[in-house]
């Protein structure tokens, strides 16, 4: 089954809050080699006026990830994730993710096209705080081969 482009444009609803806890923060930090203080000490965050400790810039994607689960896991997408490859991720950032946020994402499905036998697969997931505050957007492209490739 090939990738619906009829997906281009869709948008799915609100995923669950994504609670991120201080040790989420502290090994995603430790696993990207992030070393500053403020990931993992509580009293340097807050010396920098954060409320707890910051994620690293890329900890978005872990959320990201959880909404576009939502595309990947529709039957009627048509995506094969053994088929997947990253060709892109963007981040814009409103504000830091610390620990004791509550993040809710929106998918979009920005785009779907055909390029030489591959699927590209735009998806733009928006990241707020529980309350609405805009935190994070993150924009991912996927290279999805097709069966004949």
């Amino acid at each position: 089954m090939a990738v619906n482009p009829e997906y281009a444009g869709r948008e799915y609803p609100p995923n669950e809050a994504y609670e991120v806890g201080r040790e989420h923060l502290r090994a995603f930090a430790e696993a990207v080699g992030a070393t500053h203080p403020a990931h993992t000490d509580v009293d340097a965050a807050r010396a920098l006026g954060h409320p707890d400790v910051i994620a690293p810039p890329t900890f978005a994607v872990v959320v990201a990830q959880r909404a576009e689960a939502q595309l990947i896991e529709d039957p009627q997408a048509g995506i094969d994730f053994s088929r997947v490859v990253h060709a892109d991720e963007r981040f814009i950032h409103h504000r830091p993710i610390h620990a004791g946020d509550r993040l809710v994402t929106v998918l979009h499905v920005d785009a779907v096209t055909e390029r030489a036998g591959l699927s590209m697969v735009t998806t733009r997931a928006v990241i707020s705080a529980e309350g609405g505050e805009p935190v994070a957007t993150v924009t991912s492209t996927l290279a999805v081969r097709g069966e004949d490739a």
